[in-house]
């Protein structure tokens, strides 16, 4: 009968943890910073601008612009271990290796088509690149940031191969939100506890070390 119950405690316990399993959190309530799938013509910084280009082109940027976030993560969420950041970076682009060179190819190919020489191209990549990687440095939204790239690094890794484009649409308007500063959404933070109010000390108030009230009133300390 005992290993009857000890075998229904652990399978109830199992079956917990598989529908609830735990991750890393910085807040009780985390901000929701999702938003719908892009394309990259939204307006507003989603990806950099890319003049003329295609539908595909377009979604090669916004792929490239998903795995420049989630590098960026690695390297600056190292403070957070348990958001594994950094061996998810690597396993994607292990995983995604193919369809990220497929994509850059793409995007070579943008800047090579509307810039005059291929120097002049590659060094519009170049430029391009690095703008896009400065883009998601952050300090003030480290938390919500690393937070997200925590999330979406765990769903790069387990998001069939060939579809880590998909990924980029559905999730970079809330990797660019996390950007922005957010905190906690359960507690309220800018409560305000009102110092006690202090007795005078000037002279006129005191006579040996004794509160004068019959000058300054009641003495108001200790507060109440």
């Amino acid at each position: 009968m005992m290993l009857r119950i000890l075998a229904g405690l652990s399978a109830t316990t199992l079956a917990l943890g598989a529908a609830a399993p735990a991750k890393a959190q910085f807040f009780f309530k985390s901000p929701d910073l999702r938003g719908p799938v892009v394309d990259g013509t939204e307006p507003g910084m989603i990806a950099q601008p890319l003049p003329g280009a295609t539908p595909n082109e377009l979604k090669a940027a916004l792929a490239w612009n998903l795995r420049a976030a989630l590098n960026v993560a690695a390297l600056q969420c190292q403070f957070a271990p348990m958001l594994m950041t950094l061996p998810n970076y690597n396993k994607l682009l292990k995983d995604h290796a193919v369809e990220l060179d497929k994509q850059y190819d793409v995007l070579e190919a943008y800047f090579k088509r509307v810039n005059k020489t291929p120097k002049a191209g590659q060094t519009a990549l170049d430029q391009y690149g690095t703008r896009v990687y400065s883009s998601y440095s952050t300090v003030m939204a480290q938390l919500t940031f690393c937070q997200t790239a925590g999330e979406i690094s765990h769903m790069a890794v387990f998001t069939p191969r060939g579809s880590f484009t998909t990924l980029a649409q559905e999730r970079l308007r809330q990797m660019r939100n996390s950007l922005v500063l957010a905190g906690e959404q359960r507690f309220y933070h800018g409560f305000h506890v009102p110092a006690p109010a202090m007795p005078r000390f000037d002279d006129v108030c005191w006579r040996r070390d004794q509160w004068q009230p019959k000058k300054c009133g009641a003495l108001n300390w200790p507060p109440a």
